[in-house]
Formats: C-alpha cells, sequence, structure tokens
C-alpha cells in the first residue's frame, strides 16, 4: 500500500477539464522548458544546460567535488550520461576525475579553477533563459506556495514520502 487514505474510487475520478489541462501543460513543459533553456545557451555560446547543471552542483558540493553517481542523481542523469558530461568537461580542463577517498573503485568529479570561471562566465545566460523562459510567466502568482507544491510532487516518489 502506498500510505495514500484516498479509496480506490476517490483516485479513479476523471479529470476535470482544467486538471487535464494541467497535466498535459505540465507535460509539455516538462519537454521544451530544458530544450530551451539549453538552445539559449548554446545560442549565446555558453554551456549546454547540462553542463551548466553538472558544474552548478560541484560548485555547491563540499570540496567542489561529488562522487559520478551522486552529480548523475543530483542532474537527474544516467551514471552513462553522467559519464559523457564529465568526459566532455574533461577535456576542456573544467573538471577532472579522481579517486574516492572511501574505495578504490569509485571516481569523483572535481570542479577545477577553470571549471568555476566557466560556470561564472555562463551564469548571465542562464539566468536571462530561466527568467524568459519560466518564471516570466508567473508573474504575480504565489511563488512559494508553487515551489512548495512542485516539492511535493518531487518528492513524492521518495521512499521518505510513503508513511
Amino acid at each position: 500500500m502506498d500510505g495514500m487514505s484516498d479509496s480506490p474510487a476517490e483516485r479513479l475520478q476523471p479529470l476535470t477539464p482544467e486538471e487535464e489541462a494541467v497535466v498535459r501543460s505540465l507535460g509539455r513543459v516538462m519537454y521544451v522548458l530544458p530544450r530551451t533553456i539549453d538552445a539559449d545557451m548554446v545560442g549565446e555560446h555558453q554551456l549546454p544546460l547540462t553542463e551548466y547543471t553538472a558544474l552548478r552542483n560541484l560548485s555547491e558540493a563540499p570540496g567542489r567535488q561529488m562522487r559520478m553517481s551522486e552529480l548523475a542523481g543530483a542532474c537527474q542523469l544516467s551514471l552513462s550520461g553522467m559519464t559523457r558530461t564529465i568526459n566532455r568537461l574533461e577535456s576542456q580542463g573544467l573538471v577532472e576525475r579522481v579517486r574516492t577517498a572511501e574505495d578504490a573503485r569509485g571516481w569523483n568529479a572535481v570542479l577545477t579553477d577553470a571549471g568555476l570561471a566557466r560556470l561564472e562566465e555562463s551564469w548571465p545566460s542562464h539566468l536571462a533563459a530561466v527568467r524568459r523562459r519560466f518564471l516570466d510567466h508567473f508573474t504575480g502568482m504565489d511563488l512559494v506556495e508553487l515551489a512548495r507544491a512542485f516539492q511535493r510532487v518531487g518528492t513524492a516518489g521518495e521512499p521518505s514520502a510513503a508513511r
């Protein structure tokens, strides 16, 4: 059982037209938003969104480093997708890979000074794209409540969410 108090009949209620519109719109946003932000950034000769996200996560991590599997999770990529991203960043001198201190099998991605500088250089393009493509569409809305709703949806499938 998933811990929800709704009866099966309540969960099978057809969607209202408003609910259907939200669900369909969200699907479109999930598809379009990352692609448009990426296209904006690449069009301005900045980092692709996947690389920007990896560098941002590394910049926020202790010692500017993360285990590859943790970085993949934080970037919502498969481990193989993260490896390809880190390969590209490493070839540009923006990231280095080092063995983890905990075991000889694991690898950490480490943000270099050049990587931090490239992240800082790309930040204005990312900010402009996020505002233009996403936040500007929520003018006048309660962003605190919207963020809470997104957080609830984003954590609903996590093991700690089922109580």
